[in-house]
């Protein structure tokens, strides 16, 4: 039993220098920011025990989430059935979308810092990639431009609906890993050749 506790400890501990490296230094690294008096990393978009907001989408969130309502993806020949932005995807746009502060965080709702260039999407995702749409096997067939994403290599360790999905859900982190700036643009992995956009569609 102790060496069980002591191997995941040990596991832990290795992640954690892991996950420090890849997101020190990066885009998402504002412990050098003069608004964050903490000086930490972790703390803009997790609360370590309490979180400071009613109801967030995921557990321990630290950070205001967005209430926008935004403009979304169409098209004639998309299969999915598009909803407005859940789970992971909400909580980027809380930043991203623009309405919400970068400094908001901590129970804080009066922040001044927003982000801007390439970093802002805003609320009008029409031009992007839609999100929080179910992908099974089922979309998969009716789209006919789709693998089926439950026995799809994702080229990440397994298949795409177990390292690219929340939920069976796509959303903004099946593609960007907030915590991992290795490959640009936070890519879950390169794109080179449209490799990453080749994972899911047949084309």
């Amino acid at each position: 039993m102790l060496r069980s506790i002591l191997y995941f400890a040990v596991v832990l501990a290795f992640t954690g220098v892991v996950f420090g490296q890849s997101i020190t230094g990066s885009a998402h690294d504002f412990s050098d920011s003069t608004w964050n008096s903490s000086g930490e990393i972790c703390v803009i978009c997790h609360a370590p025990h309490v979180q400071d907001y009613t109801n967030p989408p995921e557990p321990l969130w630290n950070h205001q989430v967005t209430t926008a309502t935004f403009t979304l993806y169409s098209s004639s020949t998309l299969n999915a059935t598009v909803s407005q932005p859940d789970g992971y995807s909400k909580l980027c746009l809380s930043c991203h979308d623009g309405t919400v502060a970068i400094d908001n965080f901590g129970g804080n709702t009066a922040g001044t810092e927003h982000v801007s260039g390439d970093a802002l999407i805003g609320t009008d995702l029409s031009n992007d990639h839609p999100v929080s749409f179910t992908y099974d096997a089922t979309l998969a067939t009716a789209d006919g431009g789709l693998f089926d994403p439950a026995n799809t290599n994702s080229g990440l360790g397994g298949t795409i609906d177990e390292d690219m999905l929340f939920g069976g859900k796509l959303q903004c982190a099946s593609c960007h890993n907030p915590h991992d700036d290795t490959v640009a643009k936070f890519l879950v992995k390169s794109n080179a050749t449209s490799a990453l956009c080749l994972t899911c569609h047949n084309k």
